[in-house]
């Protein structure tokens, strides 16, 4: 994914009749929509959605028969649909990064930091925009990535209804728990101010530390794991959560306190660094 220079008439704009958030937001809007890298991660995550919950829905349905008994009984068809968030996530915060850290790769942050000399302003619009980007489309996706899976498990009479208590919380919830992700990452990219330190930050953040936590002794573990940002969050996608886990809201309320924490930092930073 590469960067696209915007020429500096983007943020002349919000200087047009008067200076004002909805003008912010307008011009952190046509910079997002800008970037050569925002349609390619946006592809990217909505093809993972969908395309590994098929293709994983597909291959249980080929396989079922062969299944043991303790594999039939252990199938989470719900799981089966929503497999490619791991993807999702991914392209959805390199996205996150992009987002912030083009500014900075491409000196394009001066005249934006000259159109705004109050800085945080920036820093909120870009949020705004990219929150607002990233659930309008994990929304659909998601939805469409689980009708899709079960109308294939339905095949072998193993699917699950939408109505199905917790299914609608969990699909709603893999939308919201990517977008809290991708604000994460712009948080990390507003931090940081490097895509590149930025990306490995958000890496080792969400799949790293799990890994690492996960050879720990299981008391050490059970206390830590939890309270990552990948393990807090994706509580809500899920309707049998295992154990030592958080509750599905609490742990999404805990990953969006991450965003939450990096943003603010960044923003205190605003006042500190010259650009």
């Amino acid at each position: 994914m590469t960067t696209q220079t915007i020429t500096p008439s983007l943020t002349q704009e919000i200087n047009v009749g008067g200076l004002n958030y909805a003008r912010i937001v307008r011009s952190e809007w046509t910079k997002l929509r800008s970037l050569r890298s925002t349609g390619y991660a946006l592809l990217a995550a909505v093809t993972m959605l969908i395309a590994f919950g098929i293709i994983d829905s597909a291959s249980i349905v080929s396989n079922w028969p062969t299944l043991s008994a303790k594999e039939k009984a252990s199938f989470d068809p719900l799981l089966a649909s929503l497999r490619g968030i791991d993807g999702a996530q991914l392209a959805i915060g390199i996205l996150g990064v992009l987002a912030l850290t083009g500014e900075y790769t491409t000196g394009m942050i001066r005249s934006t930091f000259t159109a705004v000399p109050k800085r945080l302003p920036v820093l909120w619009a870009k949020a705004t925009v990219f929150g607002a980007v990233s659930l309008a489309l994990t929304v659909p996706t998601a939805l469409i990535a689980f009708f899709a899976s079960q109308s294939i498990l339905d095949g072998q009479h193993i699917s699950i209804a939408f109505s199905h208590p917790g299914v609608p919380q969990a699909v709603i919830g893999a939308a919201l728990y990517l977008t809290a992700l991708g604000l994460f990452a712009l948080g990390l990219g507003a931090l940081i101010r490097n895509t590149a330190g930025a990306i490995a930050a958000l890496v080792a953040t969400i799949f790293v530390l799990p890994a690492l936590v996960n050879v720990l002794p299981p008391s050490l573990k059970d206390t830590i794991g939890p309270y990552l940002p990948a393990n807090a969050g994706s509580a809500i996608t899920s309707i049998h959560p295992a154990p030592h886990t958080l509750a599905p809201w609490t742990g999404l309320g805990l990953l969006c306190a991450y965003p939450a924490a990096t943003l603010l930092a960044a923003a205190l930073l605003l006042h500190r660094r010259d650009i």
